[in-house]
């Protein structure tokens, strides 16, 4: 329970929520520190765990950005019909790229971990999205009445 205040208290105090290195960081550690949390890793467990998942999340990444890149100068407007016949592809490829890492990951984290752990992996990394996902709609919310209320303060200073 305590790292679970711990993480919120951090998770909280993350002031931006632009792609600066130090957010990222920030971001990362509440995320270990709840996935810790809900796994309930003993300490040999957490030796082995983690260098798998960390693997796991850099080959994640570069299957996402390997796409993103391609996306960017991609326009389904401008694009021929069989390029966007590509791109379709390429998503569905993506997928499938993503589909077979997943089940790489899985069979040898299944090697350190069980599968009650596993299971709770999979919600704990859905429910950490679900809450970064809130605290920046939060944060976008809070900025835009700021701005509202800046403009109504310039408004009655004129």
């Amino acid at each position: 329970m305590k790292q679970i205040i711990g993480f919120m208290v951090m998770f909280a105090s993350i002031a931006s929520w632009a792609q600066s290195p130090e957010a990222m960081k920030k971001i990362e550690a509440a995320k270990i520190a709840l996935i810790t949390e809900r796994l309930e890793l003993s300490p040999e467990q957490a030796e082995k765990f983690w260098p798998i998942y960390r693997e796991f999340g850099k080959q994640r990444q570069e299957i996402r950005r390997d796409f993103d890149q391609a996306r960017k100068s991609f326009d389904p407007n401008k694009a021929s019909e069989e390029e966007n016949k590509k791109m379709l592809e390429m998503a569905t490829q993506v997928k499938e790229r993503q589909l077979k890492l997943e089940r790489e990951y899985s069979d040898r984290i299944l090697k350190v971990i069980t599968t009650r752990q596993l299971n709770n992996l999979r919600k704990a990394e859905n429910d950490f999205k679900e809450m970064l996902l809130r605290r920046i709609r939060a944060e976008q919310m809070k900025r835009q009445k700021q701005r509202r209320n800046d403009g109504r303060l310039n408004d009655r200073r004129n």
